[in-house]
C-alpha cells in the first residue's frame, strides 16, 4: 500500500476544503438556496432603560414587499427567564420579543419580514416607537460603589478561590507591586456575520444557523420554543470564524425562527455589522487590581488578582480573569476574587478566551514589573516562580513544560543579548526598541466526542466517509480529522470525505474553548478501532490486515462504525494545561508615540501537533488578537445615551498585515497521553493568552512608560510619565 506518512497526524496537509472556499463552493448557512425565502430585519431600541408604550407599524406595513410585523404585541409565546437572574451557558434559552421592556440600547424589539433585505431594512427604519424612560445606568466609574460578588462564574469557576494569608506574605515581602489593570469592552467580529435560515416542515423546524456547537443549538431552539428536540435539525457546514459569539445561538435566531413560524414560509435573518455591536455579546469591561510580593531571591510571597466588570441586567455573565493566576506560578499565599456590577448593556459574552486574554494581560504585566522592582531578568523570575502542582485544585499537571518554552523562546529570540533592565537601552534615529515577554498558560478541556464512519469497497479500493456534527470555524475540522481516519485506518486522504455541522450526526461538544481537536479526533479514533475490531470478529481472524483486505475476507461491500470517546478517570486526577511563552520587540516612535511590532516569537507545549500548518494559523490567529487587543481595538459606549459609538471597522480598529512584524512559531514535542489517547491539547486559546502583555512589557522597555490601560495608543504613551525604580 502507498506510503501515507504524508497525510497521517502530525503532518502538514493542506486544508481538505481550502479549494472549495477559495472557489466559493463551500456552503455557508445563509448561502443554502430555499424556495420561497423571505427576508427579517430586526428593529432596535433606542433608549437604554424603560418600556414600549405604543410602536406604529402602519406606514411600514404599507411598503411594498412588507409581509409581516412582529412585536411584543403579537409575537409567539416563548419560555421566558420569568424574572430570574441568572447565568448564560452555551444551550441557553434566547428568548425575545416577551414583554414591552427595554433594558439596553439596540436591543431587539421587533422585526420586519419582507420578500427582500432591501424591502425589510428599509420598512424597519419607518416603525415608530413611543417609550416611557427609566433612569439608565452604563457608566462603569458611576456604580463602583453597586459591585457584588456572583456565587459562581463562567463554567461554574468559584467566585473567590483563597489558600494562604496574603496579607502576611505582602508584609513580609522584600519587594511588593499593588496596580490596576483596566480591559476594555471589545467585540468579536468573525467576517461572516451571524445568521440564520429557519424553514418549519409542520411542527419540526430546520435551521441553518451560523453556531459553533451544533447540539447545543438545537437544545436553545427546543427549549426557548418549547418543542421536542426530535423536531429541531441545526445544519452549520462551514462556519466563517464565531471566536465564541456564536457559542449560544442568540436572540437573532430566536426571531428568525418565529418569522418563518408566523408566515408559514422559510424566513432568512442576518445580523448586519453595525447589529453585531449589539446583538452577540462582546468581551466585558474588566478592572484587576493585582498585588504582588516576592523575598529577595524572587521567590513570590502573595499574589492578589482581584477583578472587578459589568454585567447586564437581565443576566448574569463574568469571565474568570483570575484563573491563570490560580495556577501558572508557584504562590504560597494566594486570594482571587471577582465581582460584579449590573449596568444597561448588553449581556457580556464569551470572547476568545475568556478570563485568559484580560487576566494574563494583568498578571503578566505585574510579573514584569515585581521584576522590574527586583531588578531580575523577567524570563528568570517565571522559571524560578514554576511549579508542577496546581495548587488551586492540589492536584499534579499532567504534564508541564513552562520552563522549557521560556527556555527554548529566549534563544530562539537571543533574550539574553536584546533584553537590558534599564528601559530606552536602544534607540534607532526616532525609535525606541523595547523587549518584552510574557508565561502562558490555558486549560486544555477534553469532552465526549461521537462519529460514525461508513466504508464503501469498490474492487481494491475503500472510500470512507465519516459524519459528526463538528464544527468548522476556520481552524481546520475537516482536516484533522480526516487526518485521524488516514492514521488509524491507513486509508489515503483522497479517498476520505468528511461531513461535519449537522445535528443528525453523531453528537460532539463543538468547537470553543480548545477542546474540539482532541475531542473530535478522539471520538473518529474509536469508531476507527471499533471498524477494525469488529471487522476481525465478522472475518474470522486476528491478523493485522488491511481494511480492504479485512472487508473482502468478511465478504463486505459496506460497513459501517460508531466510536465515542470521553475523559477517563485518570484525566479527572490531574490539571491538563497548555503552556507558551511570548517574546517581542517593538520600536516606540519618541515624537508621537507609535507603537510598531517588529518580531515576535512563540512558543507552545500543547501535546501533539495534528496539523502543524493548520496550527501555525491557530496561533498567528491569535497572536492577532493580541496586537489587536494590546494596540487597536475598544469599544466605546456613548455617555448621554449609552449605545455603542463604535459602529463598524471605521472606528474600531482591529489589526491588518501591516500592523505585524516578523512572527515565528515553534511547537515543542510533548508526548501527554493523560490528556486523552492521542495526547493533544488545545492551542487556540493559548495563541492570544499573554500576547498584550508582552507587548506591554516591551513598551516598557522601550520607554519606560507603563500604560496599564488597554489599548495602548499614542496619546497615553506621550501622556504616560516615566517610572524609575
Amino acid at each position: 500500500m502507498k506510503d501515507q506518512t504524508k497525510s497521517k497526524t502530525g503532518a502538514s496537509v493542506n486544508r481538505l476544503e481550502g479549494a472549495l472556499k477559495v472557489m466559493g463552493k463551500a456552503k455557508y448557512s445563509s448561502e443554502f438556496a430555499i424556495d420561497n425565502l423571505a427576508f427579517a430585519q430586526g428593529i432596535q431600541s433606542t433608549i437604554s432603560a424603560g418600556k414600549i408604550t405604543s410602536i406604529d407599524t402602519s406606514l411600514a406595513e404599507k411598503q411594498e414587499g412588507v409581509i409581516k410585523i412582529i412585536t411584543h404585541e403579537n409575537a409567539l409565546k416563548l419560555k421566558g427567564y420569568g424574572g430570574r437572574f441568572e447565568e448564560p451557558d452555551t444551550k441557553s434559552i434566547s428568548p425575545s420579543l416577551q414583554t414591552p421592556d427595554v433594558h439596553y440600547y439596540g436591543e431587539y424589539i421587533g422585526v420586519v419580514v419582507a420578500e427582500t433585505f432591501e424591502q425589510a431594512r428599509y420598512a424597519a427604519n419607518l416603525v415608530k416607537v413611543t417609550y416611557a424612560k427609566s433612569e439608565p445606568k452604563f457608566i462603569f466609574d458611576e456604580h463602583l460603589d453597586e459591585l457584588y460578588m456572583p456565587k459562581e462564574i463562567n463554567d461554574k469557576a468559584k467566585t473567590n478561590t483563597q489558600w494562604g494569608d496574603v496579607e502576611k506574605g505582602l508584609k513580609d515581602a522584600y519587594k511588593t507591586i499593588d496596580v490596576t489593570y483596566n480591559t476594555p469592552v471589545e467585540h468579536h467580529h468573525p467576517m461572516e456575520l451571524h445568521n440564520i435560515i429557519a424553514t418549519w416542515e409542520g411542527d419540526k423546524v430546520i435551521a441553518y444557523a451560523s453556531t459553533q456547537i451544533v447540539a447545543h443549538a438545537v437544545k436553545t431552539i427546543a427549549d426557548t420554543f418549547e418543542i421536542p428536540e426530535d423536531n429541531v435539525r441545526v445544519i452549520t457546514p462551514y462556519v466563517g470564524g464565531g471566536f465564541g459569539s456564536k457559542l449560544q445561538l442568540r436572540e437573532h435566531g430566536t426571531l428568525g425562527i418565529m418569522a418563518s413560524k408566523m408566515i408559514g414560509r422559510p424566513v432568512q435573518l442576518t445580523v448586519t455589522r453595525h447589529e453585531m455591536f449589539t446583538a452577540v455579546g462582546f468581551r466585558q469591561h474588566n478592572r484587576q487590581h493585582m498585588r504582588l510580593g516576592a523575598d529577595k531571591e524572587g521567590n513570590l510571597t502573595a499574589l492578589s488578582h482581584e477583578t472587578s466588570a459589568a454585567t447586564s441586567t437581565y443576566e448574569e455573565f463574568q469571565e474568570p480573569c483570575g484563573a491563570i493566576s490560580q495556577t501558572l506560578y508557584n504562590t504560597p499565599n494566594s486570594l482571587v476574587t471577582h465581582k460584579l456590577m449590573k449596568l444597561n448593556l448588553p449581556s457580556p459574552r464569551w470572547m476568545r478566551a475568556p478570563g485568559e486574554a484580560p487576566g494574563s494581560f494583568a498578571l503578566e504585566s505585574a510579573m514584569d514589573e515585581l521584576a522590574y522592582k527586583l531588578q531580575m531578568d523577567p524570563a528568570e523570575f517565571r522559571i524560578k516562580n514554576d511549579t508542577q502542582h496546581d495548587l488551586s485544585v492540589d492536584k499534579p499537571f499532567s504534564s508541564r513544560q513552562f520552563v522549557e518554552c521560556i527556555r527554548i523562546g529566549a534563544e530562539k529570540f537571543d533574550w539574553k543579548n536584546k533584553w537590558k533592565p534599564t528601559p530606552g537601552h536602544t534607540k534607532k534615529e526616532n525609535w525606541l526598541v523595547g523587549y518584552g515577554m510574557s508565561g502562558s498558560s490555558r486549560q486544555s478541556p477534553y469532552m465526549e466526542s461521537s462519529a460514525l464512519i461508513k466504508l464503501k469497497l469498490d474492487n481494491d479500493k475503500v472510500q470512507v466517509t465519516v459524519q459528526t456534527d463538528a464544527t468548522d470555524i476556520g481552524t481546520g475540522s475537516y482536516t484533522i480529522i480526516g487526518q485521524t481516519i488516514s492514521e488509524y485506518l491507513d486509508i489515503p486522504l483522497e479517498q476520505i470525505s468528511v461531513e461535519l455541522g449537522d445535528s443528525k450526526f453523531p453528537k460532539t461538544p463543538g468547537s470553543g474553548g480548545s477542546w474540539g481537536a482532541a475531542s473530535y479526533t478522539n471520538g473518529v479514533k474509536v469508531a476507527c478501532d471499533n471498524a477494525i475490531s469488529t471487522l476481525k470478529t465478522l472475518a474470522s481472524t486476528s491478523e493485522d490486515l488491511s481494511v480492504i483486505e479485512l472487508m473482502k475476507k468478511a465478504d463486505l461491500t459496506e460497513f459501517e462504525a460508531k466510536g465515542t470517546a470521553g475523559p477517563t478517570e485518570e484525566f479527572e486526577n490531574y490539571s491538563v494545561y497548555s503552556f507558551g511563552a511570548n517574546f517581542c520587540e517593538v520600536w516606540v516612535d519618541e515624537y508621537s508615540g507609535m507603537v510598531r511590532l517588529e518580531h515576535f516569537v512563540n512558543v507552545g507545549s500543547a501535546g501533539k501537533i495534528l496539523n502543524p500548518k493548520t496550527a501555525y494559523g491557530q496561533i498567528i490567529g491569535g497572536i492577532t488578537w493580541g496586537v489587536g487587543q494590546a494596540l487597536t481595538e475598544h469599544s466605546q459606549v456613548e455617555p448621554n445615551h449609552g449605545n455603542f459609538i463604535t459602529r463598524s471597522f471605521a472606528d474600531y480598529h482591529v489589526p491588518v498585515n501591516l500592523d505585524l512584524g516578523k512572527i515565528d512559531v515553534i511547537f515543542l514535542p510533548e508526548d501527554d497521553y493523560i490528556a486523552n489517547p492521542m495526547g493533544v491539547k488545545g492551542i487556540g486559546e493559548l495563541g492570544i493568552t499573554s500576547i498584550a502583555a508582552a507587548i506591554a512589557n516591551a513598551v516598557f522597555n522601550a520607554t519606560g512608560k507603563r500604560v496599564r490601560d488597554l489599548p495602548i495608543t499614542p496619546e497615553k504613551i506621550m501622556k504616560t510619565k516615566i517610572e524609575v525604580a
